[in-house]
């Protein structure tokens, strides 16, 4: 099962496809939820339907940022390249070649829990998946960029969890803001993606954030949480910071984090909450990488256009030398 969120954005402030997509039976586009809703179906079930709860994560309870010599949770680091839609055959050979070559800190080559995959993964374009997994190091695993809610079948333009499995991937990224908020999918939706993925064994790296607005009316701790967290890495993302070359201070990035984790200590467990990575996104690059890794709660990071850059990739990826380093 999975952590994802939404941004609360009011269905009045979308407009064209996004505020259209509001009531198909699957897919109710974005919505603002506010009332915790009673679980009534099996524990899977029940867990999803949660989604649309409405849990609010005081920043009360965020603690110092002191000298840090360890991450705080108890997996090692983990960095995700999510190469959205780009890349041509050449343009990612290249890429691939470069990543090859790249000497990459050891620190971040172990597994993590039950999953037997690395802890660095890159996302390509579906269409270059398999050029990607047949050419690319063991040492990196392959993520895809979405999955269907369930499998296969009369779903025109849409990709299984088996299917991604067949060819060799071991993470999927849902709930990215760029499908909610450009694509209209909502938690529940998201929700039944992630449920289903994780029961095909795939990891699950859940994407949570929110709008600048909302960051600016204090909305940033309003999350939406599921539990069951083995396979699961969560990223948060605030929208502001994607692809804007804003990015969330290191101190602001460590109050969100530290806000997650304090959520599932009192609401799973402190063990979940010791062992869930929770790693940031958002205009994520070489020169701010290690400043942000320095961080306790910051446990990696899910990289977007950096992550075309192999060599920029690789320096990401080895910020987790700051985590030896006392701020």
């Amino acid at each position: 099962m999975a952590m994802v969120s939404t941004s609360l954005t009011p269905a009045s402030q979308l407009s064209g496809a996004k505020s259209a997509a509001a009531s198909p039976p699957l897919f109710s586009g974005l919505r603002r939820s506010s009332k915790l809703e009673s679980a009534s179906l099996s524990t899977t079930q029940s867990f999803f339907q949660s989604v649309n709860s409405h849990i609010r994560l005081s920043s009360a309870s965020t603690r110092p940022c002191t000298g840090i010599v360890a991450m705080a949770g108890t997996g090692k680091f983990f960095v995700g390249g999510n190469w959205k839609c780009n890349g041509t055959k050449d343009s990612i050979k290249q890429l691939v070649s470069d990543l090859n070559s790249a000497t990459l800190e050891p620190d971040v080559d172990l597994s993590f829990s039950s999953l037997t995959s690395a802890d660095v993964v890159v996302g390509p374009p579906f269409v270059y998946i398999d050029q990607v997994k047949s050419s690319l190091s063991d040492r990196i695993e392959i993520a895809a960029q979405n999955s269907w809610i369930g499998k296969g079948g009369a779903f025109t333009g849409e990709i299984s969890a088996e299917q991604l499995k067949d060819i060799g991937c071991k993470w999927v990224i849902l709930g990215h803001s760029e499908r909610r908020h450009v694509i209209g999918e909502n938690d529940e939706f998201i929700g039944k993606k992630a449920a289903y993925a994780l029961g095909q064994n795939l990891g699950v790296i859940a994407c949570i954030g929110e709008l600048l607005e909302e960051r600016e009316a204090g909305k940033t701790f309003d999350v939406y949480a599921v539990s069951s967290w083995d396979n699961i890495v969560i990223a948060y993302e605030p929208v502001w910071a994607i692809g804007t070359g804003k990015v969330a201070s290191p101190e602001q990035a460590q109050e969100v984090h530290v806000a997650v984790r304090d959520w599932l200590a009192k609401n799973v467990s402190p063990e979940v909450a010791s062992k869930t990575r929770i790693i940031y996104g958002g205009s994520v690059n070489a020169g701010n990488s290690a400043e942000l890794a320095k961080k306790e709660d910051i446990d990696g990071f899910l990289v977007g256009g950096a992550s075309l850059k192999g060599s920029d990739f690789a320096t990401i990826i080895n910020s987790v030398t700051a985590k030896k380093v006392a701020a």
